[in-house]
C-alpha cells in the first residue's frame, strides 16, 4: 500500500513536537499509523507480530521560510476589475 504524506522538519521550532510533523497532503490530518497497520491485516482480532517496512522517496521539496508570510488581509488592495 502506498500512502503520500508531507513531512515538515523544523529543528528551530520552540516545542519538540513541532520539530517533525507528518500530515496528509489533502486533509492536513496526522496519519494514524496504528490504524493503517490494522487495516493492512484486515482488522483481525488478536495479537499479531508484524514487520513494517518504510521506504521513503522524496517527491518534491519546498523551502522553509524563516519569516512568516504576510496574511492576505495585510497585503495591498487589489485593483478593481473592469
Amino acid at each position: 500500500m502506498n500512502s503520500h504524506y508531507i513531512i515538515t522538519i523544523n529543528p528551530q521550532a520552540d516545542r519538540e513536537w513541532e520539530r517533525c510533523i507528518l500530515r496528509n497532503p489533502i486533509t492536513g490530518q496526522h496519519p494514524d499509523l496504528n490504524q493503517v497497520i490494522a487495516e493492512s491485516i484486515g482488522q483481525q482480532p488478536g495479537s499479531h507480530l508484524v514487520k513494517v517496512t518504510i521506504n521513503v522517496e522524496v517527491l518534491e521539496t519546498a523551502p522553509q521560510f524563516s519569516e512568516p508570510v504576510a496574511s492576505f488581509a495585510s497585503r495591498s488592495k487589489l485593483p478593481n476589475a473592469i
